[in-house]
């Protein structure tokens, strides 16, 4: 195992390696360097002639265009290419069903009228969107109803219950 790590080449010595055969690519034939002695091949497996079918030659596909690649983003000695982000599909446009047209029983000055008054009756219940509910609101409007109606029934009402148990008081004492 200690003989296989030791024999394995690093990350450095492989980058090393491509850089050099990349950099022997593109430089011109009169400036390549020598081939550096390597280690003995091994004896080429044998080739095998493929069979042949006579096809037109309109069939070769003849690769010279030239290709753009996306653009590219040197991180070290490594060069990343940038995804090319696809453009999102244009949201569908909104259908809109007409309603059918129902003719109005009142007319337009009786409609304006009405809505203006439910728009002053809205303002003037000053509901607000917190934690009142409409109980509370409810509360809030009987409450000067029902003072006003208090202060002119209830002296009556005491009255008539006072005497009510007195004369039932007086009863029970002469009996």
């Amino acid at each position: 195992m200690a003989e296989q790590s030791a024999h394995e080449p690093t990350m450095e010595e492989i980058l090393a390696s491509i850089r050099r055969i990349i950099s022997e690519d593109d430089a011109p034939e009169a400036e390549k360097p020598a081939p550096v002695a390597a280690a003995p091949e091994p004896e080429p497996e044998p080739v095998f002639e493929p069979i042949v079918d006579p096809e037109p030659e309109e069939d070769v596909l003849e690769l010279t265009d030239t290709y753009d690649a996306p653009s590219s983003v040197s991180i070290g000695d490594i060069e990343a290419y940038e995804p090319i982000k696809p453009t999102p599909a244009p949201a569908p446009k909104p259908v809109y069903k007409a309603e059918p047209r129902m003719e109005s029983l009142v007319s337009e000055r009786t409609e304006s009228s009405a809505a203006s008054a439910f728009g002053s009756l809205s303002s003037s219940l000053l509901v607000p969107h917190s934690d009142r509910t409409l109980e509370d609101l409810t509360k809030d409007l009987l409450r000067p109803l029902l003072q006003q109606w208090l202060d002119a029934h209830l002296p009556a009402i005491v009255e008539e219950a006072v005497r009510t148990e007195v004369e039932r008081i007086a009863r029970q004492g002469r009996r």
